[in-house]
């Protein structure tokens, strides 16, 4: 793929980070960026406010940009994360739950 070739807004180098998830996160949005989860281990629930999706292991969902939605893991959930380098897990809520990913190199 050529420079020319990469929409605006994606230029930035990616990431893969892995993360293990129980719980609730919080609601956010990532304006800027979609959001890819793959579910290694465990079962990954992705609320959006007009319904749920439901992740199993070998499966992937993209949250694209600007969608608001909150990751619930009933059980712990291993999962990667393939992303734009230094987007915050929390996008815009911010809070107590912000925290770096394990980058996988």
């Amino acid at each position: 793929m050529t420079q020319d070739a990469i929409p605006p807004g994606h230029e930035r180098p990616g990431l893969l980070a892995r993360n293990k998830l129980k719980g609730e996160l919080v609601w956010h949005t990532h304006e800027d960026t979609d959001e890819l989860f793959l579910v290694i281990s465990g079962r990954l629930t992705i609320q959006l406010r007009d319904g749920d999706v439901v992740v199993e292991p070998g499966e992937l969902f993209v949250v694209p940009r600007g969608v608001e939605h909150c990751p619930l893991a009933d059980e712990e959930t291993a999962i990667l994360l393939f992303e734009p380098a230094g987007t915050i897990n929390t996008g815009d809520a911010g809070g107590p739950m912000t925290k770096a990913a394990e980058i996988l190199s």
